[in-house]
């Protein structure tokens, strides 16, 4: 028989996995209509979903491994990671969804927030004044004008299925929609620069490395809090945290 597997589990939301079936549980209703519209419209592998019922989606496992997690060893060859930079250009150059994602919140939204939550990082302690102002100083390279494209808006490596060199399929679209195409690309390589040349070099054009390194500095300022409220560790070696002292 097979055993049930806490893949993630929060108080917003939760994934089980029994054998080669996939159970998402999310409070929000919403998030799970985006993520089955993503997959409908998106030009590169999902999961097959195999039924849906009110706040809970059951999907197929994919064939092959991910190329690793943060915080943890990546894996796979440059071709597979070049692979990844392809599939990633094919998803930016699709027809647009039809509203805006996690990637596609307006600069001044944007920048706001992000100033909200850096002082707050300051004032309960959580991450030293000297580390929150250099970052959010790089993360001002982020706030620039950009063409919208269509983004995954949560494209970990942990989401990306490869097989040999070739990608098999990429999961969890609840924050899918019109973005910045390189808010994708800096949540893909997040903790793991040594292979975003290999990324650029299928995607095949080229990068402003530092918008790049802007949306690593701010995606790590903003999820910190929540990770540590949420029982996750990014003070864990090569995680959030790590990001932004790379920084200094």
């Amino acid at each position: 028989m097979d055993e049930v597997e806490v893949v993630v589990a929060h108080s917003e939301r939760a994934t089980l996995r029994v054998g080669e079936v996939f159970v998402k549980v999310d409070a929000d209703q919403a998030r799970l209509d985006v993520e089955v519209e993503a997959m409908a419209l998106a030009p590169v592998p999902t999961p097959q979903i195999l039924w849906r019922k009110p706040n809970v989606l059951a999907i197929a496992a994919l064939p092959g491994a991910t190329l690793g997690c943060l915080g943890g060893p990546s894996t796979g060859s440059p071709r597979a990671w070049a692979a990844a930079g392809a599939a990633i250009r094919t998803l930016h150059d699709a027809p647009l969804p039809p509203r805006p994602g996690q990637a596609g919140r307006s600069i001044t939204a944007l920048a706001a927030e992000l100033d909200d939550e850096c002082e707050r990082l300051v004032t309960d302690g959580v991450l030293p004044a000297d580390l929150v102002t250099r970052n959010r100083q790089v993360a001002e390279a982020a706030f620039r004008p950009w063409t919208p494209a269509f983004t995954h808006g949560d494209l970990q490596i942990a989401h990306v299925f490869v097989e040999g060199d070739e990608v098999t399929g990429i999961i969890d679209w609840s924050e899918a929609g019109q973005g910045d195409a390189l808010y994708d690309l800096a949540t893909f390589t997040l903790g793991h620069e040594e292979h975003l040349a290999d990324v650029i070099a299928g995607y095949g054009t080229d990068i402003d490395l530092d918008v790049i390194h802007a949306w690593w500095s701010l995606r790590s300022l903003l999820i910190v809090r929540w990770l540590v409220e949420h029982g996750f560790d990014p003070f864990a070696p090569g995680c959030e945290v790590d990001v932004l002292r790379s920084h200094m």
